[in-house]
């Protein structure tokens, strides 16, 4: 009777053999890694890293390979191999991309900004691993937006700036109809005090009542606009330095289409050559190898 339980020893030869291919797969990818690194060659690093996405954009074959799944092999050395990447890239995108300035902000991890003018934005996050400029939607989509106002001769601020000197128009008549007020509010107490010594019949009194209360209302109605005109000396101070720092976001914003204009001729050109940043880069890579 045989005993089920019982390992067979060809069951257990099989297992050694799956396992020792599988192990040497996994050192022989890492060995590659290891010789693309020592050899500086970074376009075989991507592809070893991701080959089936090396296949579809930079090969651009038909029917690529499939990833081994070696890549968690890794995964705890990726600030690493970002740093290492970064040297090559980062040269790499400031000549394609000159108004863009980099800051390492720790091991493999990078931010940009555009422009080296003063006030200059932050603009998103560099993906060294994924050859990817993550931008800051918020920026991206104020950038975008500004190109399309400016094919219609406005500026990026310019709703909000007319809107703010509007206010500002008003609030500057309040203040200067501070003396017009202080007349009708005289008058306006002559009359009531004219009421209060009139000498008057029971049947005109309910008359003469309504008139001062008439009256009164439009002495506090006076004395709300004076106070509104009295708070108006800060809020003009207030939107002027809104106004300010929108004019400044409009400068700003004209430095970087200026920017991407020299550069691409186009924000649509701009968004095409980023979009292809893993094919130029890796293309240029090989190029370069020969």
């Amino acid at each position: 009777m045989v005993d089920g339980n019982q390992f067979e020893l060809p069951q257990h030869d099989q297992a050694t053999d799956d396992l020792t291919q599988v192990l040497v797969a996994k050192i022989e990818y890492l060995k590659s890694l290891e010789d693309a690194v020592k050899r500086q060659d970074d376009r075989l690093v991507y592809e070893l890293i991701d080959t089936e996405r090396y296949d579809k954009e930079v090969v651009q074959a038909r029917h690529g390979r499939k990833n081994q799944g070696y890549d968690h092999l890794i995964n705890d050395s990726y600030a690493f191999l970002n740093e290492y990447l970064s040297t090559k890239l980062i040269a790499y995108l400031r000549e394609e991309y000159p108004f863009f300035y980099f800051e390492k902000t720790d091991l493999g991890q990078f931010q940009f900004y555009f422009g080296n003018w003063w006030g200059r934005r932050l603009f998103g996050q560099l993906d060294v691993l994924h050859l990817a400029l993550n931008f800051d939607q918020e920026e991206l989509a104020k950038l975008k937006e500004s190109f399309e106002l400016e094919a219609q001769g406005q500026r990026y601020n310019s709703t909000r700036i007319h809107e703010l000197a509007s206010e500002n128009d008003r609030l500057q008549a309040l203040i200067d109809g501070q003396d017009e007020r202080d007349a009708q509010k005289n008058e306006i107490r002559q009359k009531i005090k004219e009421l209060a010594q009139e000498k008057t019949s029971f049947w005109r009194s309910g008359e003469q009542k309504d008139e001062k209360q008439k009256l009164q209302a439009q002495l506090s109605d006076l004395s709300d606009l004076d106070q509104k005109a009295n708070e108006a000396y800060q809020k003009i101070r207030d939107n002027e330095k809104v106004v300010l720092e929108l004019s400044k976001e409009d400068t700003l914003l004209g430095y970087e289409r200026e920017s991407i204009v020299t550069k691409f001729g186009s924000f649509e050109t701009f968004q095409k050559q980023v979009a292809s940043l893993y094919h130029n880069y890796l293309t240029k890579l090989m190029t370069q190898k020969g």
